[in-house]
């Protein structure tokens, strides 16, 4: 799971501590494709990887749909032959620093896979059914009229999910579900469940390493299980403002 991506003298959509160390130097994310690439293996859109589940396949996902999907992620991805699924919020089309309309269809017409990730990035889970609803069926006929063709695959806001989310987007019409839970996919996989792994500002060659081939996720996924835990005991909000007082005492947390 990749976001935006950071090139010298372009201005990232925000500078929010909490945002930026999701975000990857570009150069960082063309040497993990590259490092993909030299070990044999594919990275492919969720589509293609639900759709066979090969081995040596590494399923590539941005999240939000930043102006650098287009500008610097799928140069990079068509050099390598790679395929990715892009999951865009509607509602951050045309905004600073992500894509318009008219860049997404680009994008589109690159051949690459286009998900939605819900109108305005709310938190899921906080959400009645009808403003769920709004969220991941609506958003999802938007980039549909935008596109001229069906939008398949979900993913989350801020990994926030449960069975509602999932039920919403399987009336919605959608074949996938992608959450923050840290597992890799196989055959047996919940479809509406799947697992995807944040790669972070800071994470080193070794850990990519690491991370794409599926070792050591269960170190990772108990510090998830331990921010879920903390989410649900204070609350989103709650969770949020302490997470971002943390993180400008020490933007490295």
């Amino acid at each position: 799971m990749y976001h935006e991506l950071e090139s010298p003298g372009r201005q990232l959509a925000q500078a929010e501590p909490g945002y930026v160390r999701y975000v990857l130097r570009a150069a960082d994310f063309r040497s993990q494709m590259e490092l993909i690439k030299q070990a044999g293996w594919k990275g492919v859109s969720v589509g293609e990887s639900v759709g066979s589940f090969a081995e040596k396949t590494v399923a590539i996902s941005f999240d939000d749909g930043c102006e650098t999907d287009l500008l610097i992620a799928a140069p990079i991805l068509r050099n390598l032959g790679f395929g990715g699924t892009f999951y865009i919020t509607t509602g951050f089309l045309g905004r600073r620093g992500h894509l318009s309309p008219s860049q997404l269809r680009e994008l589109a017409a690159l051949n690459f896979e286009i998900g939605c990730h819900s109108r305005t990035h709310a938190y899921l889970t906080d959400l009645t059914r009808n403003d769920l609803h709004r969220e991941v069926a609506e958003s999802k006929m938007e980039l549909e009229q935008i596109l001229g063709s069906a939008v398949q695959h979900f993913s989350c806001p801020g990994g926030r999910y449960n069975s509602q989310v999932a039920a919403v987007a399987r009336e919605a019409g959608y074949q996938t579900v992608a959450t923050s839970r840290i597992h890799a996919n196989s055959q047996t996989s919940d479809p509406m469940a799947l697992g995807r792994v944040a790669v972070l500002r800071a994470t080193s060659q070794a850990d990519f390493q690491r991370l794409y081939q599926g070792q050591g996720l269960w170190r990772m996924n108990l510090q998830v299980q331990l921010a879920a835990a903390t989410k649900k005991l204070l609350g989103n909000s709650a969770y949020d403002r302490l997470r971002a007082a943390l993180l400008h005492r020490d933007p490295s947390a």
